[in-house]
């Protein structure tokens, strides 16, 4: 089929799907203004089944998931701690512990591995910034944000969890500045974190070595250029927010997003010293928040997600990008997962990607279905096996919350889908930063 011919039966083709009753669509009337259907208890979906919901022992502010030997890790956003909660039956999820480590640190970031959980100790950033809306939040550099700074802990927290209702610290390597935002560690020797030192404007990657487990030892530090003051770098340029959210590493490479500085590879076979391979940067004209580096080795592909962080869509759309990694000197977008639109997503919230299911080890790991958080769209599952032409396969939509968690001002009351873990049968955990967790169950 020739290019003209092939557009001709697309054309056709979305004319056809444009034209499907509500049924084939799985129960949608077609797109919906917000408050015209009102979303019940469960949520609505297509090809994901709820199976239950917990506001996580009274603190439903919920961010990224973790599991194994039947429990649920969580990290919370507003709260300032981990519950652990007991899924030994998803259907009744049961908190049965909850770690702190004290007021005004926040410690919503965590990984699990070997009956470990290294946990993100860090500034709760929301209590001691003053801005009127979101988006502050986002755009405006780490260390000239802190408007009312208080006394937290900043580092690496490490727990012995072979029993996981007695969560025990067994070590903490302490990072002088405001702490930690994210961390990737499968298991193994090392952990790479991204992690605000004094004297940087903002997080950077910091290689941690975990191989006396009681003793972590940081062994390298890797930024872009402008992020160090201490060595009179003048800073991110054209007022972005240049931001290490966190780095994903698959074999002998690290996939690391910046939040408005794009996209770096990395040669990680020495650890102590990452070699950059590549850097690019689609914003502009792209709205930024690069998020999630999801690499997929085995295609030689990586699925970035671009974090929405502007409600009502006042920044335009944010979309999650297929990117072409053969040559990691030279990183090519080749498509965007599609943007859903049965509803209007964007008259309240935030709406747009969050963050990807991130095939660790232990969970569901696939190359050709990506798992994905939308906010106020709740969580999206999408084939690729045509890495060209993806397409959305399943999804769930939750209800908007009873209240707001989330102190900030003038924030929407609206959902958040915020963070999924999936199990290899399915089953998802998925948080919400004002709602608690939702159980689902994919059907396909």
């Amino acid at each position: 089929m020739g290019d003209l011919s092939r557009r001709a039966h697309l054309l056709q083709l979305g004319a056809g799907f444009a034209g499907l009753g509500a049924a084939a669509l799985g129960g949608w009337p077609g797109p919906l203004r917000a408050g015209e259907e009102e979303i019940p208890p469960e949520g609505i979906g297509r090809g994901i089944k709820h199976v239950s919901y917990s506001d996580i022992g009274g603190r439903p502010d919920s961010v990224q998931v973790m599991f194994g030997r039947e429990h649920i890790y969580v990290g919370h956003m507003f709260s300032d701690g981990v519950t652990i909660l007991d899924a030994s039956d998803p259907r009744a999820l049961k908190p049965v512990n909850f770690f702190t480590a004290g007021q005004y640190t926040r410690t919503h970031h965590l990984q699990l591995a070997d009956d470990l959980l290294l946990v993100a100790n860090g500034a709760n950033i929301v209590a001691m910034q003053s801005y009127d809306n979101m988006r502050g939040y986002f755009e405006n550099t780490l260390v000239d944000s802190i408007t009312k700074a208080k006394k937290f802990r900043s580092g690496l927290s490490i727990h012995d969890v072979s029993k996981p209702a007695e969560m025990r610290e067994i070590a903490f390597l302490e990072m002088p500045g405001f702490g930690i935002n994210r961390l990737w560690w499968p298991g193994g020797r090392y952990a790479y974190v991204s992690a605000h030192f004094d004297g940087f404007t903002d997080h950077i990657l910091c290689v941690v070595d975990l191989q006396n487990i009681t003793k972590p030892e940081i062994i390298s530090n890797w930024w872009l250029p402008g992020m160090n003051r201490a060595a009179g770098e003048e800073g991110p340029p054209n007022g972005k927010r240049i931001a290490l959210h966190h780095m994903i590493t698959a074999d002998n490479r690290g996939y690391a997003a910046w939040r408005d500085g794009g996209l770096t590879i990395h040669d990680i076979s020495d650890p102590a010293h990452p070699k950059l391979l590549s850097h690019i940067n689609w914003s502009p004209p792209f709205p930024g928040g690069t998020h999630t580096p999801l690499p997929l080795p085995k295609r030689k592909l990586a699925v970035i997600a671009d974090e929405a962080n502007a409600e009502k869509c006042a920044k335009g759309l944010f979309y999650t990008f297929v990117v072409d990694v053969r040559a990691p000197e030279n990183p090519v977008p080749i498509a965007t997962l599609p943007t859903p639109r049965e509803r209007d997503f964007c008259a309240n919230g935030t709406f747009g990607p969050h963050n990807l299911h991130e095939n660790r080890p232990g969970s569901l790991q696939s190359e050709e279905m990506i798992f994905a958080t939308y906010n106020t769209a709740g969580v999206r599952v999408f084939d690729i096996k045509d890495a060209f032409a993806p397409k959305e396969i399943a999804y769930w939509v939750p209800p908007t919350p009873k209240k707001l968690i989330d102190p900030r001002p003038n924030v929407a009351l609206a959902a958040k889908t915020c963070d999924v873990y999936v199990r290899p049968d399915g089953m998802m955990f998925v948080s919400d930063w004002n709602a608690g967790m939702h159980v689902l169950q994919y059907l396909g």
